[in-house]
């Protein structure tokens, strides 16, 4: 039977801070990647955002840290056996240290691929191949709050267009994490008599990672 999580009791951490970048010099293409960084300083359980060249499909994306030594460090429950040749990259730990504890809906939409045509003359039925995908987008709805510290963070990353990475921690252990950009203008809405609110997005840019515990 499946693990049911509910929305209650949920974690949403973002990031507050970004370490040092870390030069990676080699990710492995095996069952769990192997990250190759000297004297890179990184504890298992620790979280971090890579910026990779080549091996795309880790690229702008956050991983936990596992088994790591002086030089290394997994991908955690990351596999990377058929994925692009790396070339080149760094990992900058992340400070989940501001936590998000006015959000009442969410919704998500996205990752469907835009498609070509690749119909022959030949065919009597048109084919096509998936291409890119469109971005996962996160909405949410915040209660407003003028003064909470959270939502001015996200207001001030929104105005310098900058990426934030997201934890996401349901009341069973169950983590989901991306990067993305958030967008909110801490614009009060809604109807007479109930309380005011405030739309909140984030657009991932990569996909998600997602941990059992």
């Amino acid at each position: 039977m499946a693990t049911v999580s509910i929305w209650s009791g949920v974690g949403v951490s973002v990031q507050s801070a970004l370490g040092a970048s870390k030069t990676i010099t080699a990710i492995t293409k095996a069952s769990t990647g192997v990250a190759s960084s000297t004297a890179h300083g990184l504890a298992n359980g620790s979280f971090v955002l890579l910026t990779v060249q080549g091996m795309y499909q880790v690229n702008a994306r956050v991983f936990r840290v596992a088994n790591q030594a002086a030089n290394t460090f997994e991908l955690e429950g990351e596999d990377t056996t058929l994925y692009d040749t790396f070339v080149s990259g760094v990992a900058n730990e992340i400070t989940f240290g501001t936590t998000i504890s006015t959000i009442s809906d969410v919704s998500v939409s996205g990752g469907e691929f835009d498609k070509e045509d690749t119909t022959t003359i030949h065919d009597s039925t048109r084919s096509q191949i998936p291409t890119v995908a469109a971005p996962t987008v996160f909405a949410m709805t915040s209660i407003w709050d003028a003064s909470d510290a959270a939502l001015k963070l996200l207001v001030t990353a929104t105005a310098l267009k900058s990426t934030r990475a997201v934890r996401i921690t349901f009341s069973n252990g169950q983590k989901y994490l991306f990067n993305g950009y958030p967008g909110i203008t801490l614009a009060p809405g809604g109807t007479a008599q109930t309380k005011v609110t405030t739309p909140l997005s984030f657009d991932a840019q990569a996909r998600g990672t997602f941990y059992a515990t």
